[in-house]
């Protein structure tokens, strides 16, 4: 089974490095170069999954009960390519399923590890973990700031220069008329 890098990349992050939101952001760039256009892909559903969880950390639980029901709502209906991908899709949906419930009874964040059905790619993930010197389904470090609070800590300047062009963009057309 091929699967793409970034995925990879995605899988050893979410189980080593507890960072979701540089899983988010691997997987959101390898989404928007191949299907940007589809919002119901079952790579959105894996980023939401991600973003869930970053936001559950925070101890955001509205923003985390939210995003991980639009998860689960998304990859109930793509079992196939979870399939594909090498995950288990009913242990993924059960797990989600309770995690969602642990967050609207308001519990503490719990880490999770997806439950991956296919032992060549278990395999070459913790292989991948052990070289990039990550412990394979560690637990979250919450007392990690830079890891809790990641999103406060990158560099935004590229996606304001971009925000900037399309908002110039926009106003072009208005003034044009158009």
């Amino acid at each position: 089974m091929h699967l793409p890098e970034d995925y990879l990349s995605f899988l050893v992050h979410f189980h080593g490095t507890r960072d979701y939101f540089e899983c988010h952001e691997i997987l959101e760039e390898y989404w928007k170069e191949t299907a940007p256009k589809e919002r119901d892909s079952h790579w959105v559903g894996l980023i939401q999954i991600a973003v869930a969880l970053y936001h559950d950390r925070r101890g955001n639980n509205a923003g985390a009960s939210r995003t991980l029901a639009k998860a689960i709502s998304n990859l109930r209906l793509k079992k196939a390519e979870l399939q594909q991908l090498g995950l288990d899709s009913e242990a993924l949906i059960d797990l989600l399923q309770q995690t969602h419930e642990r967050m609207l009874l308001k519990r503490p964040y719990k880490s999770i590890n997806l439950p991956i059905k296919d032992p060549d790619l278990l395999a070459q993930c913790q292989s991948l973990c052990n070289e990039e010197g990550y412990t394979w389904c560690m637990e979250s470090d919450c007392t990690n700031l830079e890891l809790v609070n990641r999103h406060s800590t990158r560099d935004r300047s590229e996606v304001i220069l971009e925000r900037n062009r399309q908002l110039s963009q926009r106003k072009l057309k208005i003034e044009d008329g158009s």
